[in-house]
């Protein structure tokens, strides 16, 4: 008897993505469970970016079917899906405690972006509860600019978080940090995706990192060129290789059977 297929929480099928004549991404199909964890590497340029902001809903496919649940993909952000990029993106003329309020206020208030009484009380009690997990609870009323780099950062993971999305994104989110850094805030963001159950995309130019945090690595590539019309193709997910996090970076990477992926770091 047959088992009845499991839905995917996200799928591609046949997907791609032109800006004008240019081709960015060219028929890519993919699945991924809820609960994953999948970095992308690949050479600048290859549209990682551009789909991780097609699963945002910022930008929407040129063809091909890309649905989430099961469902086309809502073409607009929506708080089940969060992002951090590289960039701190928080607000400098707020505290600490009041970027992470804002995505609250926001979503319950979007006309006067303030919530007040009993519904700013429970929404200031969930944002600490989440700055407790991002470890900047004693830093809850200093302003971004007394911040370490690393600190803005777990910052903007603490606001994407707030609102409890099933997915977050990851747009090479530790680039910008120091070597030390970087290590805590791969930590943090594996005990964040086991701890709220998340489904996660991270797009990184370090494939070690790939290989250290993820469950599955994605390699994005142009299997096709044309010295004289490069815009003509796009690239594609030429590697899909499912990582055992039980045997850590090192083991994965030298795993025979697992082709060896030349993928711009």
């Amino acid at each position: 008897m047959t088992e009845p297929r499991v839905t995917p929480l996200i799928e591609c099928r046949h997907l791609w993505k032109s800006f004008g004549d240019t081709v960015v991404l060219e028929n890519l199909n993919l699945t991924v469970a809820e609960g994953e964890f999948v970095t992308m590497v690949g050479a600048s340029g290859c549209g990682k970016t551009t789909f991780l902001r097609m699963l945002l809903g910022v930008e929407q496919p040129t063809a091909g079917q890309l649905e989430l649940g099961g469902e086309p993909l809502p073409g607009e952000p929506r708080s089940d899906r969060g992002i951090v990029f590289q960039r701190y993106s928080v607000f400098p003329h707020l505290t600490v405690l009041g970027n992470a309020l804002l995505p609250m206020e926001f979503q319950q208030a979007p006309l006067s972006g303030r919530l007040f009484g009993a519904q700013r009380r429970r929404a200031k009690e969930r944002a600490m509860a989440m700055l407790e997990r991002v470890g900047l609870v004693g830093s809850a009323h200093q302003y971004p600019a007394a911040l370490s780099g690393g600190m803005q950062q777990r910052l903007s993971i603490a606001q994407s978080l707030v609102k409890q999305p099933r997915i977050l994104l990851l747009d090479e989110p530790f680039g910008a940090l120091d070597p030390g850094i970087r290590n805590d805030m791969q930590e943090l963001t594996l005990d964040l995706w086991q701890r709220e159950k998340l489904t996660v995309f991270m797009v990184t130019h370090d494939i070690e990192e790939g290989f250290k945090v993820g469950t599955r690595l994605l390699v994005f590539d142009k299997l096709r060129q044309d010295p004289h019309a490069p815009e003509a193709y796009g690239a594609t997910i030429t590697y899909d290789l499912p990582i055992d996090r039980r045997s850590g970076a090192d083991e994965a990477m030298a795993t025979p059977d697992s082709p060896g992926p030349e993928a711009g770091a």
